[in-house]
């Protein structure tokens, strides 16, 4: 695993797992997007399984990056480097985790539900509009973690 720490390809101070990950999750509404669109143009077979295979990537990137901070040396090693307040580092980091964790929970719900509504064919139908609520607070969610995950990184890596 000693390939994550080398130099990244983004031209930063951080290394290749940080690029990766951030690259990711920067896409990440947009990769979101398209599979909404399946939904709005009644594909709903391909809208499920690509929300599904994305929320799984997700989730092993997320793991590929926490490893990576772990293996790294944690959040101490990572700041040592920054010409921006700690204080305020911690923040814009703690306000990022409060939103993607709970983005995980809302997404995670939402799949699950939707699965358990569509063997029971209420999606779509019936539960149709309460799906795209929940799709909706999940998008917004996915958003917010991106632009504050890609904030992060600035903090870290630019600023």
């Amino acid at each position: 695993m000693h390939y994550m720490f080398q130099p990244g390809f983004l031209g930063t101070k951080a290394p290749f797992f940080m690029d990766f990950v951030t690259l990711i999750v920067a896409f990440l509404p947009l990769l979101v997007g398209v599979a909404i669109s399946f939904a709005k143009n009644r594909n709903y077979t391909l809208h499920a399984r690509v929300q599904w295979t994305i929320f799984i990537v997700s989730v092993i990137v997320v793991s590929y990056f926490e490893y990576g901070i772990r293996l790294g040396g944690g959040y101490e090693t990572f700041v040592q480097n920054t010409h921006v307040s700690h204080d305020y580092l911690f923040v814009v980091l703690m306000i990022h985790i409060v939103i993607s964790v709970l983005t995980l929970g809302i997404w995670a719900s939402t799949l699950f539900r939707a699965r358990s509504d569509a063997s029971q064919g209420g999606l779509p139908g019936n539960y149709s509009k309460s799906h795209k609520k929940a799709g909706m607070r999940t998008f917004i969610g996915i958003v917010l973690t991106s632009l504050t995950g890609i904030w992060v990184y600035l903090l870290l890596f630019i600023f």
